[in-house]
Parts: structure tokens; sequence; C-alpha cells
């Protein structure tokens, strides 16, 4: 079992930057895709990045490619995003997500079994 724990939200202005945690309990992290999953009130979940367990590879949405970083210390059993130049379009709860995917990473919420509880992200303008 995995459980896994976000941290770091808040709020911030247009223009600024966070960096989200998510910290994962359980032996098998590193060997586990992780990705990081946004929903705004009235919208469904979105991806928002993902990287493998090597970290040799990452994914980006377009909407946030080039202003948002995800890293993942396996050490640490941790996973990051650093989210810079935040936009208010940027506003919702972020939620990371993992699992043991052997085709790599996925942008497709199904395809991760376990969930963190999520972090409110709000950016004002």
């Amino acid at each position: 079992q995995v459980q896994l724990v976000e941290s770091g939200g808040g709020l911030v202005q247009a223009g600024g930057s966070l960096r989200l945690s998510c910290a994962a309990s359980g032996r098998s992290f590193s060997l586990y895709t992780m990705g990081w999953f946004r929903q705004a009130p009235g919208k469904e979940r979105e991806f928002v990045a993902a990287i493998e367990w090597s970290s040799v590879r990452t994914d980006y949405a377009d909407s946030v490619k080039g202003r948002f970083a995800i890293s993942r210390d396996n050490a640490k059993n941790t996973v990051y995003l650093e989210m810079n130049s935040l936009k208010p379009a940027d506003t919702a709860v972020y939620y990371c997500a993992g699992d043991f995917l052997t085709g790599g990473i996925t942008r497709d919420p199904t395809n991760y079994h376990y969930w963190g509880q999520g972090t409110q992200v709000t950016v004002s303008s």
C-alpha cells in the first residue's frame, strides 16, 4: 500500500512561484511513475506533469510547459512540482498520483492507482 501526501500549496500573486511536494510511503516508490494533476472548480481533473521512475522521461501539459518542472528524489520518496510564472488560470487543487506503469509515463488519470488528498493553489491577479 502506498500513501501520498501533498504539501506546499497556498496563495500567491500572478507571476509568483510555488513548489509542491508529494511525500510517499512504501518501498516501491522508486519504481513508480508519478504524476501531478489539478482540478479547478466546475472542471474535470486535468493532467499537469509526469515523471517516470528513473527521471529520464518527463511529460508536461502544453498549458504549463516552460513554466512548471517536475522532479523526484527517490532516496526521499518525494516528487516535486516547481511552478513559476503562475497565472490565475493555474488556480486549482493539485493532486499527486503514482503507480507502477510498465509503459512508462501516461497522462491518463485512470492509470494511476494511488492518489494524494490534494493541496490548494490559488493565484491572485
